[in-house]
């Protein structure tokens, strides 16, 4: 028994226990940019410092990640080659899209989701009046290497920080040089970023999903877990017959909402795909087939390895996980 709770003890990443990187991009010492704390959970990520903790290491197909934010803290332009979600866990958002910022943005609050597409270049803020948090899925277990705007790259040397052609930051204000045989990147020219995209703002506003409702947006599970509902909030029809999600292309993963009524139980099952919960309101009270039961509060991370029996129960209070299942269409439940 011992060894299995501490199999699942190491599968579950507690809000609290989160170790920040605060220079884990170029833009780290960037007026404005100062402050934030970048987070990686799940995967490598993409951050460009070498010694960016990582929580867990497996891969899983996809990534997740974390912001954290002051208020009026940003993150520069940039651009990804896989997909990249945020689901906003604390605090109010503002993103930008455009090299410089001034092509459109969107407000999301707690509980609303963003997809942003492939090769835009993007930024956000947080304009609330206290911390903000945001964890962010990336697709692939190896989601590349960010893409800066030229002008994030330049004012970026003003503060001692370079960026390598292997993807690693030399801070400069360290003592670090450019290693031998390493070239410094350069900010893009024009017919290099031909290829990034400005999205208009009616395509942005459709891959946003808010905090699903009460009303409609909720699903049953099952006959047999009675006050567990969820919603989907990115991928298209399945073949557990739940409608496609408002975000329905392709990523590679899906994403959905559980809810949880008061002392609502989802019987034990387990299901062929990778599967991470990620907790955002209330709490859940995870179990295994063997006994095990961990406490998953809100803005903790537990994933489980594909086959493995689980189940969960909210005990007294309503609960809202976000479920980020490995593939396009994550299978049917298999219960016990």
């Amino acid at each position: 028994m011992d060894e299995v709770n501490h199999f699942w003890q190491g599968r579950l990443v507690r809000y609290a226990d989160l170790v920040p990187c605060t220079n884990a991009f170029i833009d780290a010492r960037s007026p404005g940019s100062d402050r934030k704390e970048n987070f990686t959970i799940i995967g490598p990520g993409v951050a460009e410092n070498p010694h960016q903790y990582v929580h867990i290491s497996e891969a899983h197909g996809f990534n997740i990640g974390g912001a954290r934010q002051p208020p009026h803290c940003t993150n520069s332009q940039h651009s990804h080659d896989t997909a990249e979600v945020f689901i906003i866990y604390s605090g109010t958002w503002r993103f930008v899209w455009g090299e410089f910022a001034d092509a459109g943005e969107v407000v999301l609050e707690p509980g609303d989701t963003i997809s942003i597409p492939i090769h835009v270049f993007r930024g956000f803020e947080n304009i609330g009046d206290d911390v903000g948090f945001m964890f962010s899925v990336l697709g692939g277990d190896d989601p590349g290497r960010v893409h800066w705007a030229p002008h994030v790259i330049e004012k970026a040397r003003n503060y001692g920080l370079a960026l390598l052609d292997n993807g690693q930051l030399v801070d400069t204000k360290l003592g670090e040089s450019v290693p031998s045989g390493r070239v410094v990147v350069e900010p893009s020219a024009p017919h290099e970023i031909d290829y990034i995209r400005v999205p208009t703002g009616e395509e942005m506003y459709q891959r946003i999903t808010s905090k699903p409702g009460l009303d409609t947006s909720w699903w049953d599970v099952a006959p047999h877990a009675p006050g567990v509902r969820e919603a989907p909030i990115i991928g298209g029809r399945t073949i557990d017959g739940v409608a496609p999600a408002p975000i329905h292309e392709a990523h590679g993963f899906t994403v959905r909402s559980m809810f949880f009524e008061k002392n609502a139980q989802l019987p034990l099952h387990s299901r062929a795909c990778t599967e991470v919960w990620i907790v955002t309101e209330g709490a859940l009270t995870f179990s295994d087939d063997v006994g095990v039961q961990l406490t998953v509060a809100a803005g903790d991370t537990l994933t489980i390895p594909v086959g493995r029996w689980r189940s969960f129960s909210s005990n007294g209070v309503e609960s809202i996980a976000y479920v980020v299942r490995g593939g396009d269409d994550p299978g049917v439940w298999t219960w016990r």
